[in-house]
C-alpha cells in the first residue's frame, strides 16, 4: 500500500466529513458538499480530478430531464445494474442530511447519459416509494443484491430524529438508533417491504456492508442507544422467487469491532477495510483484508500503511472510496500553524495499478464516514458557507470550464426556483442571505397543503424570526398563505367597545337635547 499527501487546488472548504465519491468507468466524481450549491455549480456534483497529488474540484452538468438533487452528506450509496451482464452502472443514492439539518427519505438514481473527453453529463431521477417506506435516515447502508435473474436493494441501519412527538427545541437534533428493519426495495416498481429478523437485535450505524451475488454481509457499526462498537458478522441471504422474497439472516463468528470504516475492492474476491474507529475518538490503524472463495469468508490482519505522524495523532479521520482500489482520506489541519488548511488530504492506493478493471464486479458497501459530531447537534458557523466563486474553477486542456450560458434554459431543470408571485431573487447572484447562517435556512418550508420552499428573502424575514422559527416546531405559512392559515384557527372572542354615553342638558321647557357643542356654541353667543 502506498500513502501520498493530496494537494487541493480550489474549493478545499467544499471537502467536508460525510461526502461520498462515485466512480463511473475510472473518472470519479464529488458529491455531498457541505451547504446549498452555489451559481457556480448548481449541481453540487464535481469531477474529483487527481493529476501528479493534486486535486482540482470542476463542476458537473446534469441533462434538463433531472430532478433537483441536495448536497446530502452522510448517505447510503451502492452501484446498480440491471443484471450481473451488464456493462453500464448507476448509483443509487439514499438517505442523508440536508444543509437544513434535515433527513431525506427519498431515493436517487443518478446514471452518465453522455460523455466525452470535454464534460460529462448526468441524469438523476427521483424513484418514489410505496409500501414499508424507510424513514429518513443517515450512517446506513443500502446494497443491491441479484437472485434468479433478478435484482432488489437492500436497506439497513443509519440513524434518524426521535419521533417528533418527543422533539423539544432543547433536543430538536436529537437523533437515535432505527429500528433493526431490513427493507427490500424494488427500484423497477418503487415498491418496498420491510422484514424483522430475529437475529438483529440493533440498529447498527456506520457498518460496512459488502453484497455478493444474493448475499450481503454486514460487520461492525455502532450501537448509539448502548454506546458499543459490537464485533458481529451477520450474513442476509435474499432469495427472490415468483412469489414473495425470502430472507433469512446467519449470526457468523470472527467480526470485527469497528465503525465508520472505508472499505475497497481490490480484485473479484478481496476487499480492505481502512480506518474507523474501535472506541470513541479512538481510531482503528489495523488494517484487513477479506476473502472470499466458494462462498466462505475469511477475515485477516495485513500490513499497515506507513502512516505519516498527522495521520497518527489526530483524533478523526473520515474518507471514502473513489474505486480502483484506492482510498481518500482526510484529517483536521494543525491550527496551531499561523496559516493552516481546514482539513489534510491522503490518498492510499490499496491495489496495483495494473488491477484489471473488467474482472471486478461492482458489489456494494456503504459509503462510511463518522459524524465528528455524531452526539452532537449537526450545526457550526460555517453550516451553509461556500467559499466558491464562479471563477474559481479554472479549466484544462481535457475539462470545459463552468460556462453559464450553457444554461440558459435552466429554470426548466428545477433547480433554482420561483418561490412566490413576487419572488425577486435573482438567480445570476443568488447567495445565503444571511452570512452566519448558524441554523438559520436561507429557505424556509411552508406547511401550507403539502408544502414548499419559499425565500426567507422574498418573505423579508428578519434575522431573529429565522432563529426563532429554527429553534421551534411551530409551523410557518408564506406570506401567500398565511391567510388561509390564519382562517383555519378559531378567531378569538372580542367583546364589544361600550361607547360612552353624551352628555346632554336639557333646556327648561323646551323638551329639547341640547348637546355639549350647541351648548358651548350658544354660551359664546350670548357672552
Amino acid at each position: 500500500m502506498s500513502l501520498q499527501m493530496v494537494t487541493v487546488g480550489n474549493n478545499i472548504a467544499l471537502i467536508q466529513p460525510g461526502f461520498s465519491l462515485m466512480n463511473f468507468d475510472g473518472q470519479v466524481f464529488f458529491f455531498g458538499q457541505k451547504g446549498w450549491p452555489k451559481r457556480s455549480c448548481p449541481t453540487g456534483v464535481f469531477h474529483f480530478d487527481i493529476k501528479h497529488n493534486h486535486l482540482k474540484l470542476k463542476p458537473a452538468v446534469f441533462s434538463k430531464d433531472s430532478c433537483y438533487l441536495p448536497p446530502l452528506r452522510y448517505p447510503a450509496t451502492c452501484t446498480f445494474k440491471g443484471n450481473l451482464e451488464s456493462e453500464k452502472h448507476q448509483y443509487i443514492i439514499h438517505g442523508g442530511k440536508t444543509p437544513n439539518n434535515e433527513l431525506s427519505d427519498k431515493i436517487y438514481i443518478m446514471s452518465v447519459v453522455c460523455k466525452n473527453n470535454k464534460k460529462v453529463t448526468f441524469r438523476c431521477t427521483e424513484k418514489d416509494l410505496v409500501g414499508d417506506v424507510p424513514e429518513g435516515r443517515y450512517g446506513h447502508s443500502i446494497d443491491v443484491v441479484y437472485s434468479r435473474g433478478k435484482s432488489v436493494g437492500v436497506l439497513f441501519g443509519g440513524r434518524s430524529y426521535i419521533p417528533s412527538t418527543q422533539r423539544t427545541t432543547e433536543k430538536w437534533n436529537s437523533v437515535a438508533d432505527c429500528l433493526p428493519h431490513v427493507f427490500l426495495v424494488d427500484f423497477e416498481f418503487g415498491c418496498s417491504t420491510s422484514y424483522i429478523l430475529p437475529e438483529l437485535q440493533d440498529g447498527l450505524s456506520f457498518h460496512v456492508s459488502i453484497a455478493r451475488n444474493d448475499t450481503i454481509y454486514i460487520l461492525g457499526g455502532h450501537s448509539l442507544a448502548n454506546n458499543i462498537r459490537p464485533a458481529n458478522l451477520y450474513r442476509i441471504r435474499v432469495d427472490l422467487p415468483l412469489g414473495s422474497p425470502a430472507v433469512n439472516c446467519t449470526v457468523m463468528p470472527g467480526g470485527i469491532s469497528v465503525s465508520s470504516a472505508i472499505l475497497t475492492q481490490i480484485s473479484n474476491d478481496e476487499f480492505v477495510i481502512i480506518g474507523g474507529y474501535q472506541l470513541e475518538n479512538q481510531k482503528r490503524m489495523v488494517c484487513n483484508i477479506i476473502s472470499f472463495e466458494d462462498n466462505k469468508m475469511e477475515i485477516r490482519e495485513m500490513e499497515t500503511p506507513d502512516w505519516t505522524p498527522d495521520i497518527k495523532h489526530s483524533k478523526i479521520w473520515f474518507g471514502s472510496n473513489m474505486g480502483n482500489g484506492t482510498i481518500f482520506l482526510g484529517i483536521p489541519g494543525d491550527n496551531k500553524q499561523v496559516v493552516s488548511e481546514a482539513f489534510y488530504f491522503y490518498t492510499l492506493k490499496c491495489a496495483e495499478d495494473d488491477v484489471n478493471e473488467d474482472q471486478k464486479t461492482f458489489t456494494n458497501s456503504q459509503t462510511s464516514t463518522e459524524d465528528p459530531g455524531d452526539s452532537t447537534p449537526f450545526e457550526d458557523s460555517e453550516e451553509f458557507c461556500f467559499s466558491a466563486e464562479a471563477n474559481s474553477f479554472d479549466g484544462d486542456d481535457e475539462f470545459d470550464t463552468y460556462n453559464e450560458d450553457d444554461e440558459e434554459d435552466e429554470s426548466e431543470t428545477g433547480y433554482w426556483i420561483t418561490c412566490c408571485r413576487t419572488c425577486y431573487v435573482d438567480i445570476n447572484t443568488w447567495v445565503p442571505f444571511y452570512s452566519t447562517e448558524l441554523n438559520k435556512p436561507a429557505m424556509i418550508y411552508c406547511s401550507h397543503g403539502d408544502g414548499h420552499w419559499v425565500h426567507a428573502q422574498c418573505m423579508d424575514l428578519a434575522e431573529s424570526t429565522l432563529i426563532h422559527l429554527s429553534e421551534g416546531s411551530n409551523k410557518y405559512y408564506c406570506n401567500e398563505h398565511v391567510e388561509i392559515a390564519r382562517a383555519l384557527q378559531t378567531p378569538k372572542r372580542v367583546l364589544p367597545l361600550k361607547k360612552p354615553p353624551l352628555k346632554s342638558l336639557h333646556k327648561k321647557g323646551s323638551g329639547k337635547i341640547i348637546t355639549p357643542a350647541k351648548k358651548s356654541f350658544l354660551r359664546r353667543l350670548f357672552d
